[in-house]
Order: C-alpha cells, then sequence, then structure tokens
C-alpha cells in the first residue's frame, strides 16, 4: 500500500514538473509567433534570416518540438493504458509521426548550422540521429508486438525529446555555479542537455529490469 501511495506521488510529481516545463516552453513559442528576428535565440542567428531553408526549418522546429513533448507524456501512464488504448495509440502516433517527419528533418538543418563549432554541432547530430533511431524502433518493435523493448526505445526516445527542456535548464543553472564563457557554455550545454537524460534512461531501464528478475525468482 505504502509502495503504491510513494509511486504514485512520484509519478504525479513527475507529470507536474514536465507540465510546467511545457508550459514555459510555449511561453516562449508564443514570443517566437511574433515572427520577430531579435529575440532569444535568433539573435545570435542574425547571419542565418537571410537562408530561406535555415528559416523555415527554425520555425517549424519552434512550433511543433512542444508535439512529441505533451504527446510523449500519455505514453508513460499505466491507467491510460488500461483504460483508454485508442487514446494510447493516437497520442503515439501523432509522437512518432511528429519526431520522423518533422523534428528530425528541421533538427538535423538546425544541427549542420548550429553555433559553437565542431563540438556542438556533433552533439546536437548525435542528439538527432539518436533521437530519430529510437523512436522508429519503438515503432518497429510495437509493430511486431514486442511490448518491453517498445517500453524501452520509448524512454530512451522520450529522454531525447525531454532535451528540449533540459538544454535550456543547463544554460541557467551552469553559470550560476561556475564562470563561463558563452561560447563554452553554449558547447557544453550542448552535450549536457541530452546525455544525463540517457543515463537516467537507461537507469530506470536496468532498474525495471532488475525487478522483473527479482520478481522472477521470488515466484519459482
Amino acid at each position: 500500500m505504502v509502495k503504491a501511495v510513494l509511486l504514485t506521488f512520484k509519478t504525479l510529481v513527475l507529470y507536474l514538473a514536465i507540465s510546467i516545463a511545457s508550459l514555459l516552453m510555449l511561453s516562449m513559442i508564443i514570443d517566437y509567433a511574433s515572427f520577430e528576428t531579435d529575440i532569444h535565440f535568433l539573435r545570435s542567428k542574425q547571419g542565418y534570416l537571410q537562408n530561406t531553408t535555415w528559416t523555415w526549418a527554425f520555425y517549424i522546429h519552434v512550433f511543433t518540438a512542444i508535439i512529441p513533448l505533451v504527446a510523449g507524456l500519455t505514453q508513460f501512464s499505466p491507467y491510460l493504458l488500461r483504460t483508454n488504448k485508442r487514446l494510447h495509440r493516437t497520442a503515439g502516433k501523432i509522437y512518432i509521426l511528429a519526431i520522423l517527419l518533422i523534428n528530425f528533418p528541421t533538427g538535423l538543418i538546425l544541427a549542420i548550422n548550429a553555433n559553437g563549432y565542431l563540438p556542438t554541432k556533433l552533439a546536437f547530430l548525435l542528439l538527432d540521429c539518436l533521437w530519430f533511431f529510437f523512436t522508429l524502433r519503438a515503432w518497429l518493435e510495437i509493430k511486431k508486438g514486442n511490448i518491453t523493448a517498445h517500453k524501452n526505445f520509448m524512454l530512451r526516445s522520450y529522454a531525447l525529446t525531454f532535451s528540449a527542456i533540459t538544454l535550456r535548464t543547463w544554460k541557467i543553472i551552469l553559470p550560476v555555479f561556475i564562470t563561463i564563457d558563452p561560447l563554452t557554455l553554449y558547447q557544453l550545454d550542448a552535450w549536457l542537455g541530452f546525455v544525463p537524460n540517457l543515463f537516467i534512461a537507461e537507469w530506470l531501464i536496468s532498474r525495471s529490469h532488475r525487478s522483473k528478475e527479482k520478481k522472477y525468482i521470488s515466484s519459482k
């Protein structure tokens, strides 16, 4: 009983944190909807604003990035999976299509043209390619009926989806504790935005695997 209550509490806290982060991200998207070119990240990309391909990729990526962030929330709710499988599947399809068909190609364009020279470009290229791979594998595994593998790849995929939040969080946190120039900060942020997320995802997958093994052994 106590474990069930703690699990419910942790789940609520997690959903609340992600919901707040999504709202903050939405407020930033609203700012970009003004199409002003001297705000936020665009201040550092003035030389790219005449590049139609980059500009279209930027705005499409920004305006659609919140779709997988919100749609992905539904994929980790056991209650929703039990009570409304249709919503789970629909939200899952939206999540996968948004990443594979929209966010991956636009993200690729932005990664190739990222600030911070080679270290940053490599970070964002790796992030984007892993995001595509994990999402595609999650879809392929559920098509085969491999539920556990599907869940694991979805967790990895969402860990990278959530980098939209952690990228901005590290950018705020790091200058508080260390004195760092803007270029180095951006290069570090590019890697810290998603690598720790992946480690956490792998830890959660490993913990789940060990828990299932213990239950199996105790049942014998």
